[in-house]
């Protein structure tokens, strides 16, 4: 008897250990991280709330809005530049990257600032911009004083002596020439953006320790995450070789991204910081195929947390896009990262014009469905999901008609440029109109008074006229609205782990009208379905699929017919599966 007591008391402890397994074991087969499950909102600081009146958001206004940032449910802000800097690229051009610029306020907002975020549970993702400084940083101006400055070496110079280097193309410059002529030394430096961006050379070893230094201060701060703006780009051949000049700007990422020793920066900025905190790392750009976007993020590589593509936020055009294509994108970017890497997943940021205006439809009639309809893909698929302040409203582009009306340096010079090659300036200005970044910079629409309650002076930007209807007061009031929807939609997302790490496949790639596709983790199953038109769509499902119940909708019901689901213009319904 004893014996058998002691067996079956063997046997229960072995059948607990098995069972204790069973859950490590399904708790593990996930690598769960918490940037993987973070919803990241992105906010535009000098567009986002103004406190002084001086027409510039501030970071007193993003303090005063943190509660609005906490009810969107959403757990991680990344912030758009906010060091000193003389503003030729609104911020992009950093003079000194440890301190904030007097538009945005002071180091003590600042502190402020992060402390309010974390006592909300929201973490900070800062830019870092460090392929290029301003030349108004103290180190170019050493630099460029004397050839033998000990600064001299931090960037690209090509002395003039040696004649003009081999044409390298520039993003922002009028002429698309990215070497300046300068005659305090009788050479010319590099930049890939404006002339005042000046390149920083990566392949000096102090440039590298100078950046690991000013992240470590923020790191200490507590800051939880770093975006590497225009990072692909930073490792150049210091020969400069000729590049065929007549494909150079068709093809900027083939001849200027992951070039040189990239991955060894990546790798020693990884053991200096990311290694040392526990920090999110993204970099702007995953590089030009597949192959360079793992050897960026994989974990193995111990270089990057996750790949920011631009292949599909790239699809849109004036003219319209294919949904296959879109599908297509997207769905071969998920396959490549399926069983390793991870993936961002966004449709619009600060260089870009408005999502609803570029993907779906702004008309009075569709602009609210729709605009839930792409928050509803946004955030139901597989990769971590970016969201740009203001769609979460369905905020549309402004439409400017005139050049005058542009503040951004990249339609400014885009423009001169064009006009100078004789371009079809009509054709420019109808393309500059749907895609210009000052679509997606205009001024957060709070409320009904004054410029939308941004500001009580003149707004850096005008506010777009249909703040009236577009706004946080109203929206909030409005249980339909494109902003209660969102928060429906980020709280499934987080409390669907399916949705966050769960298997993708697509169902009807053919389909022109309708985008649907399974998320599937373990027992749990979900099925969107997406009408990315402005006509009725339908779509049969697999006789396999079981219905449960429905998750979202953006319409108050949805119609069926035997195993197919009619659909509403730019309808968007999550089925949880059976």
């Amino acid at each position: 008897m004893k014996n058998l007591y002691f067996t079956l008391i063997m046997l229960l402890i072995i059948g607990c250990n098995e069972t204790k397994t069973e859950i490590m074991a399904e708790d593990t087969s996930i690598n769960k991280k918490w940037w993987k499950e973070a919803i990241v909102y992105q906010i535009y600081p000098r567009s986002f709330k103004d406190t002084d009146g001086d027409g510039v958001g501030d970071l007193k206004g993003i303090v005063e809005k943190l509660d609005y940032i906490k009810s969107l449910g959403v757990n991680a802000v990344w912030l758009n530049p906010i060091y000193s800097s003389p503003n030729d690229d609104n911020g992009y051009d950093v003079s000194d990257y440890r301190n904030i610029m007097t538009d945005f306020g002071t180091m003590e907002d600042f502190d402020l600032m992060l402390k309010g975020m974390h006592e909300r549970g929201i973490k900070l993702i800062m830019d870092v911009v460090v392929n290029h400084s301003s030349d108004e940083h103290e180190w170019f101006k050493q630099s460029r004083s004397s050839r033998e400055n000990p600064y001299r070496d931090y960037y690209h110079w090509w002395p003039a002596e040696k004649g003009k280097p081999n044409y390298r193309y520039s993003l922002f410059d009028e002429n698309g020439d990215a070497w300046k002529y300068d005659a305090q030394t009788d050479a010319y430096y590099l930049h890939y953006f404006s002339q005042k961006q000046p390149d920083l050379n990566w392949e000096n070893p102090k440039v590298r320790q100078e950046v690991y230094d000013i992240m470590k201060f923020w790191a200490e701060k507590g800051v939880d995450g770093f975006r590497l703006d225009a990072f692909q780009f930073a490792a150049k051949d210091t020969t400069f070789p000729a590049f065929p000049k007549e494909d150079l700007q068709k093809n900027f990422i083939k001849y200027y991204a992951m070039q040189g020793n990239l991955h060894g920066y990546l790798k020693e900025m990884n053991e200096e910081v990311f290694s040392k905190y526990d920090v999110m790392s993204v970099a702007e750009g995953a590089g030009r195929n597949f192959e360079d976007a793992h050897n960026l993020v994989d974990e193995d590589r111990k270089e990057l947390n996750m790949a920011y593509a631009f292949d599909g936020v790239d699809i849109a055009k004036p003219e319209g896009y294919s949904l296959k294509h879109f599908k297509d994108v997207f769905s071969k970017w998920d396959s490549a990262f399926a069983k390793k890497g991870w993936l961002s997943i966004f449709l619009s940021n600060h260089d870009q014009a408005r999502l609803v205006s570029r993907f779906a439809n702004d008309s009075n009639e569709f602009r609210a469905t729709s605009a839930k309809m792409l928050n509803t893909f946004i955030l139901s698929m597989r990769g971590t999901p970016y969201c740009y302040y203001g769609d979460e409203l369905g905020m549309t582009n402004i439409g400017f008609e005139t050049i005058e009306e542009y503040q951004d340096i990249a339609a400014i010079n885009g423009y001169k440029k064009a006009l100078k090659e004789g371009e079809d300036m009509t054709v420019f200005m109808k393309n500059l109109k749907f895609s210009s970044r000052d679509n997606g910079r205009t001024p957060m629409q709070w409320d009904t008074t004054e410029n939308a309650n941004f500001t009580i002076g003149k707004p850096w930007l005008p506010v777009n006229e249909n703040y009236k209807e577009i706004n946080v007061e109203a929206e909030e009031q409005n249980p339909d609205s494109v902003l209660s929807y969102f928060k429906k939609m980020v709280n499934l997302r987080k409390e669907n782990p399916v949705l966050i790490y769960g298997d993708y496949t697509l169902i009807e790639p053919e389909n022109e009208q309708v985008y649907a596709y399974t998320r599937i983790l373990d027992n749990q199953k979900m099925l969107v379905i997406l009408n990315f038109s402005d006509k009725e769509a339908s779509l049969e499902i697999p006789a396999t699929f079981l219905i449960k119940n429905v998750a979202i909708n953006n319409y108050p019901n949805y119609n069926t017919k035997d195993q197919t689901v009619l659909l509403q213009p730019y309808q968007s319904i999550i089925f949880s599966l059976k």
